[in-house]
C-alpha cells in the first residue's frame, strides 16, 4: 500500500535550519511512495523483463522516491482477481489487462480486447491517445474506483495447439484455454470448445490433456511459458486477439501522488508501451525461426480465413455494445475511428 514518510518537509527544513543542516539536498526531505503492483507474466517471458525495466525505469527517474514491488506469475491473487485486489487495497495496482473484467461490465471487452479489430498496436494506440479513447476507457475505471496510466501491447497473439490449426474448420470441437468474455463466444459460433481458466493454469491444462490448445500470448511468451514443448502448433503471424494490457493503479493512490510523480509514470508507461510492440515485433519473428527448426508447425491463415473471424467477432461487437451504455460508447467510438484508418467500410 501507498505510503509516505510523516512529517511536513516545512517543518524538516526549520529543525535542519536551526542544526545548520538546511543545506542538505531535496532528496532528503522528499517524501517517499511503495506501490504494490501484480502482473500474470512470469519474470522469464519478454513481458515480464519488459515490466522489470518499467519498475527500473519509475525507481530511477523518480530518484527513489517510488519504490514499486512488482508481484509476477498471479503471485498475490489469480490473474482475474487483481483488478479488485487493487481496488480494494490488497495491492495498488493492476498490471493485467481490462478484459478480465467484463463480468463488472461488458464495457471492459473493448479496453482489453476488441478481438477482429486493429491490425497493430499502433493503431490501437492511436484509438488511446489521439482518438479520444483515453478519456472514455478513463471514465469506465474510474467508476470502479481505478485510474487508468497506460497499455503495454505486444501485437496479435497466437494460439498453442496440440492439433493442427490450419483454417477455421479445424477449430471444430477445439478444446482451448480462453480468457473470459467476448472469445468465448466468438469462437464458440465457430465449433470450438472454450474453457475459462487462469492465466496460470495454462500449462498444466495442455500437459494433462484438459485442453487441445491455448489462447495465451504472443509466439515469444508462449515460448517463455513452456506451451510448445507441449504443442507442437500454433498461429502465426496471429489474427484472432491483440490485448491491451494495462497499468491501472487505485484511484485514490493515484490521486495522492505529486504531479511530477504522475508524470514519471505516464512516461515511463509510454516507454513501455514503445518497447513492448517493438520487442515482441522482433522476438516472433526470432521465435518463429526457432520453432521451425524444432519442428513446431506454424500456421499463416488466409485472408479469407482471417476475415472470416473478423466478421463473427464485429457481429458479436454490436450485441455487447446493447448491454450497456458504457459498451455502446466504446464499440461506437472504435468504429468511428477504424473508419477512419480504413478499416471497416
Amino acid at each position: 500500500m501507498i505510503s509516505k514518510f510523516q512529517g511536513g518537509a516545512t517543518a524538516a527544513v526549520a529543525i535542519f535550519g536551526m542544526l545548520g543542516l538546511a543545506g542538505l539536498p531535496n532528496s532528503a526531505l522528499a517524501q517517499e511512495y511503495t506501490l504494490r503492483i501484480q502482473t500474470h507474466y512470469a519474470p522469464e517471458t519478454v513481458s515480464g523483463k519488459l515490466a522489470a525495466q518499467f519498475v527500473d525505469d519509475v525507481q530511477t527517474m523518480s530518484g527513489g522516491r517510488v519504490k514499486i514491488e512488482m508481484f509476477y506469475s498471479s503471485s498475490v491473487v489469480k490473474s482475474v482477481e487483481t483488478f479488485d485486489a487493487a481496488a480494494t487495497g490488497i495491492l495498488d495496482g493492476d498490471m493485467t489487462g481490462g478484459a478480465y473484467q467484463t463480468g463488472k461490465n461488458p464495457a471492459f471487452q473493448f479496453v482489453g480486447d476488441i478481438m477482429g479489430g486493429y491490425d497493430t498496436p499502433w493503431q490501437q494506440y492511436e484509438w488511446l491517445y489521439q482518438g479520444g479513447g483515453y478519456e472514455k476507457a478513463n471514465k469506465l475505471y474510474n467508476e470502479y474506483n481505478m485510474q487508468l496510466i497506460g497499455w503495454w501491447i505486444y501485437g496479435q497473439e497466437s494460439l498453442a495447439s496440440t492439433k493442427p490449426l490450419a483454417g477455421p474448420d479445424d477449430l471444430k470441437e477445439w478444446k482451448f484455454r480462453s480468457p473470459p468474455g467476448l472469445e468465448t463466444e466468438i469462437f464458440a459460433e465457430l465449433g470450438a470448445k472454450p474453457v475459462v481458466m487462469d492465466f496460470t493454469e495454462v500449462f498444466t491444462a495442455l500437459e494433462t490433456g484438459i485442453i487441445d490448445g491455448a489462447d495465451a500470448s504472443s509466439l515469444a511468451n508462449n515460448i517463455g511459458l513452456g506451451l510448445y514443448d507441449i504443442g507442437k502448433n500454433a498461429t502465426y503471424p496471429g489474427f484472432h486477439s491483440m490485448p491491451s494490457d494495462h497499468l491501472a493503479l487505485r484511484k485514490d493512490v493515484w490521486d495522492g501522488l505529486p504531479p511530477d510523480i504522475q508524470r514519471i509514470f505516464q512516461v515511463a508507461m509510454q516507454k513501455l508501451a514503445f518497447q513492448t510492440a517493438l520487442t515482441h515485433d522482433v522476438e516472433n519473428h526470432k521465435a518463429a525461426q526457432q520453432l521451425k527448426e524444432q519442428g513446431v508447425t506454424l500456421y499463416d491463415w488466409s485472408q479469407e480465413d482471417r476475415q472470416a473471424f473478423r466478421d463473427a467477432a464485429q457481429e458479436n461487437w454490436q450485441r455487447w455494445a446493447d448491454k450497456t451504455p458504457e459498451a455502446r460508447e466504446l464499440v461506437d467510438s472504435h468504429l468511428a475511428f477504424m473508419n477512419l484508418l480504413g478499416l471497416v467500410n
